[in-house]
């Protein structure tokens, strides 16, 4: 019985597998416009721009944060200390590996920033 199982979820993960491929290949290779109304390109000059703008400045101010900001790449390295000071290295190595990829982040939202700014300039003018 446990065979068979196996074998119909085989099957089913090779079925799903050809699907995506097929899916995949059908998505076009030449790059897609998407026209904006200019009610759109207002909403989004008006709403959405400023609470990028907003929420990636708080979220770098927040990583780059020395070790008493919560949630900071620093705060995280100091639990990780207090942790290996307590004999739990796993544990300490696990949150050294998570300030890392967290302070990995600040170039992602710098150049979701950097978009922002760029439509920002191009499409909403001097506002």
């Amino acid at each position: 019985m446990r065979a068979r199982s196996a074998v119909i979820i085989a099957a089913i993960t090779i079925g799903t597998g050809l699907t995506g491929a097929g899916v995949a290949a059908a998505q076009p290779s030449t790059p897609v416009t998407i026209t904006l109304s200019p009610e759109q390109v207002t909403a989004i000059c008006q709403k959405r721009i400023p609470r990028i703008e907003q929420r990636v400045g708080r979220l770098v101010e927040r990583i780059n944060g020395g070790a008493e900001v919560k949630g900071s790449a620093a705060w995280l390295r100091a639990r990780a200390d207090k942790e290996q000071a307590a004999g739990r290295g796993t544990s300490a190595t696990l949150l050294r590996e998570k300030a890392d990829r967290r302070a990995g982040r600040v170039d992602q939202l710098t150049k979701a920033k950097q978009r922002a700014e760029e439509f920002k300039g191009k499409y909403c003018g001097s506002k």
